[in-house]
C-alpha cells in the first residue's frame, strides 16, 4: 500500500495537524540540533570573513600611509 492510499481515507487535520506534530515530537530535539549546528557554522564563517576583510582593511591602510611617507 502506497503513502497516498493509506493518507487518503484520513481527514485533512490528520495531515496538516497530527502528521505534523507527532514528526516534531519525535524528531524535534535531531531538528533543533541541526539547525543549531548550521546557524552556529554560518556565524562563524561570516564572522571570519568579516575579520579577514577588516585585516585586509588594516594592512591596506597602513601600508598606503606608509608609501605616502616615502614619497615625500
Amino acid at each position: 500500500m502506497a503513502v497516498q492510499q493509506i493518507l487518503a481515507g484520513m481527514p485533512w487535520w490528520v495531515k496538516w495537524v497530527a502528521i505534523p506534530a507527532l514528526v516534531l515530537i519525535v524528531f524535534g530535539g535531531l531538528i533543533t540540533s541541526v539547525l543549531t549546528f548550521v546557524i552556529g557554522l554560518l556565524f562563524k564563517v561570516l564572522l571570519f570573513v568579516a575579520l579577514v576583510a577588516g585585516l585586509i582593511y588594516v594592512v591596506r591602510k597602513f601600508s598606503s600611509s606608509g608609501r605616502s611617507k616615502e614619497d615625500w
